[in-house]
């Protein structure tokens, strides 16, 4: 590791990960995670309040296990990363002010850092410096993006998004329909690989000709999932969970690499990013591979640790700032749960918190959410 490198500790709250690393440059020194998942399995989804209240007691063990598994100490930082938005408004807000409080108490700068920017430089940990353009697909319970990014710290331009249903809220939707518990995708993921993806022909959204070519729509497909479903049970019949799992996982796989290989060769890049919890998906993965490497475009996806909610990428991304010389954001930051992603990191005094509390059925990051 070269001397100049930043190390960096990042945290991660946007929802009900409690995530804190510790880099150095883009090297990967700690990725501790504190997980109150179980808590909310029996909602059937993350409640925003639980979630915040879980962050809180599990902040201060969970930096000082990071700091014990990179064997530093907290005064070696040379700058602490936050995520500041999009997420669930409390659960941001537990972050931003343990991340100021530290910050302060040490006198080191602090990184108010977009959690979506973060998932596309965590895979600088892996695989190294991401080539400038790269395509960007993230997925996950809240979000199905494509992103252009020429600078990961400074310009990062949305290419299409999802419309309703994110891919991992329609995993857990269907997965209780079909009464597989939360969260729902890993489960669908492991039951699709003994199905057949054939065996029922449920609709790609937004695949016309005259579509968005970028935006995706999992709604009408999450219908006529569970409609079918339940023409079955009316009906008497049992219901092929395999044969559903596997279908309804390749109409959702099928859509996302067909648009993001689509606009990689329409903005002539040649470099595809997967990230955020359904890049865990081993079908995405593959699918992906195999239309990347017939199209000439280089995929990159992390490791599944690295795809979920983790603080590792929200430090990488502070990293990059420090290293790059980017305006550290000032102690009046706050978090804004709606921070586009135009905003890679907020400089300066960023007071907006759009509270969108409530029982939150879109699942999450981390599992596929």
């Amino acid at each position: 590791m070269a001397a100049d490198e930043p190390l960096v500790l990042g945290i991660e709250t946007s929802c009900d990960e409690t995530g804190v690393g510790i880099v150095h440059g883009t090297t990967l020194l700690a990725d501790a995670v504190a997980s109150s998942v179980d808590t909310h399995a029996r909602f059937g989804g993350v409640v925003p309040e639980i979630a915040s209240r879980a962050h809180l007691e599990a902040m201060v063990p969970t930096i000082e296990r990071a700091l014990k598994t990179a064997g530093v100490s907290a005064r070696d930082l040379d700058g602490i990363s936050v995520t500041a938005g999009p997420g669930l408004a409390g659960a941001l807000l537990v972050g931003v002010s343990a991340a100021k409080a530290y910050a302060y108490a040490l006198g080191k700068p602090l990184y108010g850092v977009n959690h979506l920017a973060s998932h596309i430089c965590v895979d600088q940990l892996e695989h190294g410096r991401l080539p400038e353009p790269t395509m960007a697909l993230l997925v996950s319970g809240g979000h199905s993006s494509l992103l252009l990014s020429s600078d990961i710290t400074s310009d990062v331009r949305p290419m299409g998004a999802t419309i309703d249903d994110a891919a991992g809220e329609a995993f857990d939707k269907i997965a209780r329909v079909l009464d597989l518990g939360f969260p729902g995708g890993p489960v669908i993921d492991r039951l699709a690989k003994e199905g057949d993806p054939k065996a029922i022909a449920f609709p790609r959204g937004l695949s016309g000709a005259k579509d968005p070519a970028y935006d995706f729509s999992f709604s009408g497909l999450k219908t006529a999932v569970a409609r079918w479903i339940e023409a079955k049970r009316n009906a008497g019949e049992e219901v092929p969970v395999r044969d559903v799992a596997a279908s309804f996982q390749e109409a959702v796989v099928d859509v996302l690499t067909r648009k993001a290989v689509r606009a990689c060769k329409d903005e002539g890049v040649d470099h595809l990013m997967i990230g955020g919890g359904v890049a865990a998906n081993s079908r995405l993965r593959a699918l992906a591979e195999e239309r990347c490497s017939r199209a000439g475009i280089r995929l990159r996806v992390p490791r599944p640790g690295l795809c979920t909610d983790n603080g590792a990428m929200v430090a990488a991304l502070g990293a990059e700032m420090v290293a790059r010389g980017r305006a550290a954001s000032d102690l009046e930051l706050s978090a804004d749960s709606s921070l586009p992603v135009t905003e890679s990191h907020v400089p300066g005094a960023h007071a907006h918190v759009h509270d969108h509390d409530h029982v939150h059925e879109v699942s999450k990051d981390n599992l596929y959410s």
